[in-house]
């Protein structure tokens, strides 16, 4: 498919929308990894907010380019362990 559907469009948003509502910053952590945890949220944050901005304007395709970087910066907090995804491998690509 060459073309961003308001279906597609839609799905992920969804899908962005449901992990960020699940999504919990794991209790016990090092300084370090709470700081990389806290930058992952708020990159996701950020950057779902723009998609937001972009899909009300009409700009489809740098919507869809935002909420999946907002995604990807969920599954990077949950694979490299700062997240608790609840064991969820549907909204999370994690092990």
């Amino acid at each position: 498919m060459k073309t961003i559907t308001k279906q597609k469009l839609d799905k992920y948003f969804s899908l962005t929308s449901r992990a960020l509502k699940k999504v919990k910053i794991k209790s016990k952590l090092t300084k370090k990894q709470r700081a990389q945890a806290e930058d992952f949220l708020e990159m996701t944050k950020n950057y779902f907010s723009d998609a937001k901005y972009f899909r009300e304007k009409g700009d489809w395709v740098t919507a869809f380019a935002a909420v999946t970087y907002a995604h990807a910066f969920l599954d990077a907090g949950a694979r490299s362990g700062v997240f608790d995804t609840q064991g969820d491998t549907t909204l999370f690509a994690a092990d």
